[in-house]
């Protein structure tokens, strides 16, 4: 019975590591599909924004600027006309890395040139060099305007010599390369005609020429033949003074009107010209009474001769001699004798007198400076139009009335308050009253929501994250999935182990059954013991000859 027993239990069944099969295989590479699938997505979705580093790099650079990219790790790629793009969150760093081992080389040398200098280099030489040096500097000076993408100076300097008397002038030529959709106006090109000229020992500003990619000249005013162009500023200056105007008359106007019933316009004559006279007026003193006395000399001389002491007649020896005897008769006449008498008394009375009198007045003098001032108004003209009054009816229809004569002359008061009218200047003012043909309002349909800008950018976002989503749930759901399945069924499953020599035995007629669990396989045993107990006697002896393998 115990032999039966020990017959009929099963051998028992290595397990190991089950083979790889096709499926295995098939399961491998589905994951790794799947992991590549969700490293593209995730790259795909967090593509780094590429901006320009930079445009229109020469060949000669583009090579050691890709090498030195290359060499950093940071990515790079061309756009369609050559400009070099790299991540826009690296641009900034890389142009400060690049420009530290001097990339690029294509600009201008500087003063740098002199520090490569030779020995024994001959004057000439050196003076070419400093010239190039001097044209590199101002090309990268000129070239850090924002308009201005690229920069060349020629200069033609002169040499000083003692064989010559009229020397030479130096003189420049610029020419710019403006970037796309820029332009320099006048006074950007007189400020790089002062930036050259003053740069340059002994250049006059007259003549700086200076021209654009395009080959027109902007240096305007050497081909004025000393005359002077338009000043833009005089014209800023006017438009902005008229503008002014018309904004102070529109304000006032309306609160009384509504700031859509009224329109005005200024033109404004304004005089630059710019004098100074002196005048020096000397006015003459004909009232002696009110004329001031600069300065007055007297002089006065007097002499007197008494009686007969005093000497009379011609100086001389004839007059000291005594008078001869009279050879007349003694009964001259009359007025002989007076005549004779008269003159020796008088002029033994005579007295000399002599007056000098010399007055000095002040003259008037005026002396007037007038200096002209700059933009002075000449005169103004004034247009202003009011539109008619809306008046609304109580059933809703709208009208428009003209306004009173009345609210016009008050408009037209306050218009020449606000304008300062002066009627001696020559100022106009014109106020009318009229409807005003305002054009309907074109009603623009409105944009769906979904042909809206940022509808569209938001909806490609969201359909980007859905497409990859449903990408990975199609792999998970029908390819993992089943292969997963499969796959554990296949590593669970046992192998039917082979019949015992019992069965051999005993053939089809008792067949063994399945392996269960271990209280089954306890009655199953005990059930072939007592049905064939020879059976499980020869298994054990098996067993026991096998050391129970």
């Amino acid at each position: 019975m115990a032999e039966v027993t020990a017959q009929a239990l099963p051998a028992p069944v290595s397990r190991g590591l089950p083979f790889i099969t096709p499926q295995h295989i098939g399961l491998m590479f589905s994951a790794a599909t799947m992991i590549a699938i969700l490293v593209a997505g995730y790259l795909w979705s967090q593509a780094p924004d590429y901006r320009v580093l930079y445009g229109n790099l020469p060949d000669r650079d583009g090579g050691a600027v890709v090498a030195s990219l290359q060499q950093m790790n940071i990515p790079y790629k061309f756009a369609d006309g050559g400009a070099l793009m790299v991540p826009a969150a690296q641009i900034h760093e890389t142009r400060l890395r690049l420009a530290a081992v001097g990339l690029p080389k294509s600009g201008p040398l500087g003063f740098e040139l002199m520090e490569t200098q030779k020995f024994g280099v001959s004057q000439f030489a050196e003076q070419i060099n400093y010239q190039r040096a001097l044209e590199g500097e101002l090309s990268r000076t000129i070239q850090t305007l924002a308009s201005v993408q690229a920069a060349r100076v020629h200069l033609a300097l002169s040499k000083p010599t003692a064989f010559m008397r009229d020397q030479p002038k130096a003189s420049a030529s610029v020419l710019l390369n403006l970037a796309p959709g820029r332009t320099l106006d006048s006074t950007q090109v007189s400020a790089v005609i002062h930036l050259v000229s003053n740069s340059v020992p002994e250049l006059n500003a007259k003549n700086v020429s200076i021209v654009d990619q395009n080959g027109n000249l902007l240096s305007t005013e050497n081909n004025n033949n000393g005359r002077r162009s338009l000043d833009p500023n005089q014209l800023k200056y006017r438009q902005s003074l008229e503008q002014n105007y018309i904004a102070r008359i529109e304000s006032i106007l309306a609160p009384l009107i509504g700031p859509a019933n009224v329109r005005a316009q200024v033109t404004a004559e304004l005089d630059f010209t710019e004098s100074e006279n002196a005048e020096e007026i000397h006015k003459p003193n004909q009232d002696t009474a009110t004329a001031v006395i600069r300065s007055q000399q007297l002089s006065e001389s007097s002499t007197a001769r008494g009686g007969g002491n005093a000497a009379g007649g011609v100086p001389g020896a004839l007059s000291n001699q005594p008078p001869a005897n009279a050879s007349a008769p003694l009964t001259a006449p009359a007025s002989a004798a007076a005549t004779t008498g008269a003159g020796a008394t008088s002029s033994a009375a005579a007295a000399d007198t002599r007056k000098d009198s010399t007055v000095n007045y002040e003259v008037d003098k005026t002396i007037r400076h007038t200096r002209q001032e700059l933009g002075r108004i000449k005169r103004l003209s004034v247009a202003v139009v009011v539109n008619h009054r809306k008046q609304t009816s109580k059933a809703g229809k709208v009208s428009f009335t003209p306004l009173a004569e009345a609210e016009i002359t008050q408009i037209t008061n306050l218009v020449r308050e606000v304008m300062a009218y002066d009627k001696e200047r020559g100022d106009t003012l014109s106020v009318a009253n009229s409807p005003f043909n305002v054009p309907d309002k074109e009603v623009l349909p409105e944009v769906p929501l979904w042909q809206q800008p940022e509808v569209i950018e938001t909806a490609k976002m969201v359909g980007k994250n859905l497409l990859i989503a449903a990408i990975l749930l199609f792999l998970v759901l029908r390819v993992m999935r089943p292969m997963l399945k499969n796959f554990l069924t296949a590593a669970t499953a046992i192998p039917a182990p082979p019949p015992p020599p019992m069965q051999q035995e005993l053939g089809n007629e008792s067949p063994v059954p399945q392996i269960g669990s271990f209280e089954q396989n306890v009655d199953r045993a005990k059930k072939i013991a007592r049905e064939d107990p020879k059976a499980v006697a020869n298994v054990v002896k098996e067993w026991v000859a096998g050391n129970g393998k």
